[in-house]
Formats: structure tokens, sequence, C-alpha cells
């Protein structure tokens, strides 16, 4: 299977008092790269949330997003700060007599004032907590893994169809080499007896001249390496995996080949094959690098 560097999912799991939501996306990158936002309640639990995810994925810039709703009952315990309410007390009473004020306060003026009511969460059951959160983060993996895999196969697809639109481009190429040499040594032919103005042409000499220009202009090993490298790319494109770097190394070695075709040739055909042999890998060097 093809996976693509680009993919998204979300998953949500309710538990008897939280509400867990994981969502997960990622773009394109040479590396694993890997963003984790989440509340401080689950640091403890993150080099287990990096091994899963390398579990599913092996390439790309990925974010990975946490969050947790309390729907149960209350979580914590709040606290009333005697000490500072009977500061805030005092100090209002001061102001109150130094400006010559109604003293009009409330308990409910009191209480707003900072950290004279705090909450202290209750500690949490680490393994209870980690049993909900893995199970929100693996249906968000595995969701985020299907769409990858879903544009993955769009992407082989289409590489798979450039790959055959290249080798009729090499079998044109191939096809057409031998018309150039019988060509060439036509005109030649016809140029020395217009020189000589005679019939007698050596042969040996022809033979050797166009032998020559044969050798030139040759491009039966690039061919024969193009299409190798067109069969290792639909090879890797069947087999699967994490075979981008493969793919990407294989589409520098098939421009490297396009160029010494077009450096080659003598002839307008092949020439152009040559220029849409390089049209065609630039576009699949285009889209690997979306395959991770």
């Amino acid at each position: 299977m093809i996976r693509s560097m680009t993919g998204f999912g979300r998953f949500e799991v309710s538990g008897a008092q939280r509400k867990f939501t994981v969502e997960v996306k990622s773009v394109n990158h040479r590396y694993l790269d890997l963003n984790i936002k989440m509340p401080k309640l689950f640091n403890p639990f993150e080099s287990e949330i990096r091994r899963e995810i390398k579990k599913y994925a092996e390439r790309g810039k990925i974010d990975l997003f946490i969050t947790m709703e309390n729907e149960g009952a209350a979580v914590g315990t709040v606290y009333y700060n005697k000490v500072l309410a009977e500061q805030y007390f005092a100090s209002l009473s001061r102001m109150a007599e130094d400006f010559g004020l109604e003293n009009d306060i409330r308990v409910s003026h009191l209480s707003r004032y900072p950290e004279v009511f705090t909450m202290e969460e209750a500690p949490a059951n680490e393994d209870e907590l980690w049993q909900e959160l893995s199970a929100a983060l693996k249906g968000a993996l595995e969701r985020f893994c299907e769409s990858r895999a879903k544009e993955g196969e769009h992407l082989r697809q289409d590489l798979m169809a450039k790959c055959d639109e290249m080798q009729t481009h090499v079998d044109f190429i191939r096809e057409r080499s031998p018309e150039i040499l019988q060509k060439y040594k036509a005109e030649l032919r016809a140029k020395v007896l217009a020189l000589l103005e005679d019939s007698q042409i050596d042969e040996n000499r022809l033979l050797m001249e166009t032998t020559l220009y044969a050798d030139k202009i040759c491009v039966d090993e690039e061919l024969v390496r193009l299409a190798s490298h067109i069969d290792a790319v639909k090879n890797a494109l069947a087999s699967g995996g994490a075979v981008g770097r493969k793919l990407d190394f294989l589409a520098q070695e098939m421009n490297r080949e396009a160029n010494t075709i077009l450096s080659k040739s003598t002839d307008l055909d092949i020439s152009d094959r040559g220029i849409e042999l390089k049209t065609v890998i630039e576009k699949i060097r285009e889209q690997i690098q979306n395959i991770e």
C-alpha cells in the first residue's frame, strides 16, 4: 500500500467523567517531525504517544492535538483562602476610613478577588486516564492512516499512468534511432557522390564514418537504463510501504538519462520526445514528494 504524507484523522472517546478528542493532520516533510499539543496533565504520556504515532507513520510533518472535557462529577476541590480574604477585607476597610466612604463590603465582593477561592484538581488515576486517551489516540491514528492510504492510492494510479506514458516515449526513441542512421548514411553517400562526381565510393570509409556517427548519437544504454528505472518505479509502487525516498532517487536517475538523450540527439522528433520525457519526469518528481 502506498501512503500519502498528507492526511487527517479525528476521534472522540467519552468516559464516565471525561471526553477525549484527538486530531491528527500531516503535510510533506523529508523526515518524521512530530508536534504534539495537549494539556499538561498528559505530559507523563508524551513518550508513549510518540511511540504510538511512529507505529502509523514514518515520514511527514505531523501535528497532533489532544483536548479533554470534564463531563461527570467534579474532579477537584474548592478551597477558601481565609488569610487572603482577611487581608482584602482589612485593606478595603482602611480605604473606607481614609476616604470617608460607606463600608459596603459583602461576601460576594470578596469572592471575586484573585486567589480567594482556588480549585485543586483531584489526583488522576494514570492507568484509567491512559486507557481512555490511548483509545482516542488509536482511533484518530487509524482514520489518519485511512486518509493517507486513500490519497496514496490516487498517487499510485497517477504515477503508474505517467510511467506508461514515459515508456511510449522510450519505445518511440528506440524505434526511431535506426532510421536516423540510415538517413545519415544516405545523406553522406549523396554528399560524397556530389563531391567526387563519380560513382566509385569507398564503402569501408563510408561504413567507418557511419559507425563514428552512430557512436556519437547512440542512446541504447540510456534507453536500457531508463526502461529499467521505469520498471523499478512500477515495482516499488506495487510493493508499497515507505518508498518515497527510493522513488525520489529513481526520478533523479531518470532525469539524468533523459538529459543525456537530449544532449546526444540530432533529430527533431527524438528531441521532442526527450523534452516530453523530462516533462513527465518532473511531474513524477513533484508527485513523489507527497509519498511517504
